[in-house]
């Protein structure tokens, strides 16, 4: 199920700045090269996670889930001179393609990726995060949610992409799969805690927007 009209999505990309160009020779490779390239953030998304980068300034940015690298690059555009973005997947075959495109986006210094587990990264990282972005398992975001939440400054962001699945949260729960009801579980444990604000936006696939207010 397609949330947003493919109509809607296309004019919103015609008035929204274009990918430069390591972005998009990343995108191309991706649809070519590598399995699931859906699950790369693209165009209008990224570059509302550099629109947001940019607005923050963030120091410290905790990405979980690299993919490609796509949203790594988009997040990282926006951190502080001396900001540094961590990015965690289980995924080792990427790798060596994700550093080279963060050679050619000349953001080599600023990220820092790891490859293993989230949850048994995420608790060695001595770091307090201004802004986190989860995008990786859908039924690990309540653990990852609780992991990070430590290591998020007062006043600082979570971005939990993916959260209408498909439109499946949508469905009577009978016809939703589990990574749907991991979604709307998650959904609603953020929207249950009382040290948390948040805003859905209904982009791509759906992003919860929280922020820690104490």
């Amino acid at each position: 199920m397609d949330v947003i009209p493919a109509a809607v999505n296309a004019f919103a990309e015609k008035y929204t700045s274009p990918e430069n160009d390591v972005l998009h020779r990343l995108h191309r490779e991706t649809y070519l090269k590598v399995e699931q390239p859906h699950m790369l953030s693209g165009h209008l998304q990224g570059q509302l996670l550099s629109m947001i980068s940019h607005m923050l300034r963030p120091r410290r940015i905790l990405e979980i889930g690299t993919y490609t690298g796509y949203s790594a690059i988009c997040l990282a555009q926006g951190l502080t001179t001396d900001g540094l973005l961590y990015t965690l997947d289980i995924n080792e075959e990427r790798e060596e393609m994700c550093k080279r495109y963060f050679r050619e986006a000349g953001l080599e210094h600023k990220i820092r990726q790891q490859i293993g587990t989230a949850a048994g990264i995420i608790p060695q990282l001595n770091e307090t995060f201004d802004l986190v972005f989860i995008d990786a398992d859908k039924q690990g975001y309540a653990n990852y949610f609780d992991l990070v939440w430590e290591k998020l400054r007062p006043g600082g962001f979570i971005l939990a992409d993916n959260v209408l699945y498909h439109g499946e949260v949508l469905n009577d729960p009978s016809q939703q799969s589990a990574n749907a009801k991991a979604m709307l579980g998650f959904c609603e444990k953020v929207k249950a805690d009382a040290h948390a604000e948040q805003v859905l936006l209904t982009i791509r696939d759906g992003l919860l927007m929280i922020r820690k207010i104490r």
